[in-house]
């Protein structure tokens, strides 16, 4: 995702995809569908399990998914969502990948998915997210994961609803808090490098950018960000009342579906779909799935509200970056204020 700023330059490890097109999960009351001989789909029941027969290997986002299940019940009720019927569990081209969606809703949640892959060659995607419903001004809870046998590709933050650069009322309300939790952990996952000035508008003073080899040790440091910045969020959930004023009501909506525009067009995560399940069954994901309300939160386009990025013909402008500014290292002192100006 642009908002999740990497490039998938290790997504040349995965080959060619020749197989046989996207198998689609049948309606079972089986915990399980197998779709080929070798890759087995778990699917969600309304408990909401997760099987542990699906890590196979030593490290496995399946924990991952589990524990934000989990953790999220305690705090609410979770509802499958309507999404659920639909997208669960598909099986890749190559016939070896499979891809796990889950997705559900609560009062406060318009939708909590995550989207998981275990492939080949030992490489594991996990997109997470959280998006609070338009009565509430939450940030978007947001893990981008991308791990290989050699390397990992990580961004975790609370993406900001409104710009904490310009509204310093709403940096205060979510993130002061959290800004020793942010130390922390960019202390142990250090800056992974470039990031645009366009995305940098989408992320928190708190947030995690990082890139480093596979290791056992930076495994459990991430669960344990993880962990932390999911029981942070929903302790922000539990305090956060409805907004009455429709006002702002329209407010929040209108930078949920922005946030969502962003995401549907720049994310890079795009690449490893595309090469997985085809250019249509990706794009029907991403719009439908991962970045639900896209088409249902609002009606401006991408370039109405990036107008930088609109070509002579009204297309989008591919590049990543229009400003073409980037910044190489952490642009937020330890107080948690923006010293990207400052950086050449």
């Amino acid at each position: 995702m642009e908002s999740c700023p990497y490039n998938f330059p290790s997504l040349r490890i995965i080959s060619t995809l020749k197989n046989p097109p996207l198998q689609r999960r049948n309606k079972t009351t089986s915990n399980f569908c197998t779709l080929t001989r070798s890759a087995r789909c778990c699917s969600i029941t309304s408990t909401a399990e997760l099987s542990t027969a699906e890590e196979t290997t030593a490290f496995s986002y399946n924990k991952f998914v589990r524990f934000a299940l989990e953790e999220t019940r305690k705090h609410t009720q979770l509802m499958p969502s309507p999404l659920q019927d639909k997208y669960s569990c598909l099986a890749a081209m190559d016939g070896k990948t499979e891809l796990q969606m889950h997705s559900f809703e609560t009062p406060k949640i318009r939708l909590l998915r995550s989207l998981s892959v275990e492939g080949s060659d030992g490489m594991q995607v996990l997109d997470f997210a959280i998006f609070p419903r338009a009565e509430f001004d939450l940030p978007i809870f947001c893990a981008n994961f991308f791990t290989t046998a050699v390397m990992n590709i990580i961004v975790l933050d609370l993406n900001p609803l409104h710009d904490v650069m310009i509204q310093q009322d709403y940096k205060e309300k979510y993130y002061k808090q959290l800004i020793r939790l942010g130390i922390k952990y960019a202390e142990l996952l250090p800056w992974g490098g470039k990031l645009t000035s366009e995305s940098i508008k989408f992320f928190s003073p708190i947030v995690i950018w990082t890139k480093f080899p596979s290791s056992q040790q930076k495994h459990e440091i991430l669960y344990s960000a993880f962990m932390d910045y999911l029981k942070s969020w929903l302790k922000l959930m539990d305090e956060a009342s409805a907004e009455t004023d429709v006002s702002r009501i329209t407010l929040n909506l209108e930078s949920q579906h922005k946030y969502l525009t962003w995401r549907a067009e720049k994310d890079p995560g795009h690449q490893v779909l595309r090469r997985l399940v085809g250019e249509t069954r990706a794009k029907e994901i991403i719009k439908s799935f991962l970045f639900n309300g896209v088409d249902e939160l609002g009606t401006k386009t991408f370039t109405d509200y990036f107008q930088e990025y609109k070509c002579d013909d009204g297309t989008v402008n591919q590049k990543r970056s229009m400003i073409g500014k980037s910044f190489e290292s952490r642009p937020w002192n330890t107080s948690g204020e923006f010293i990207g100006n400052n950086l050449r």
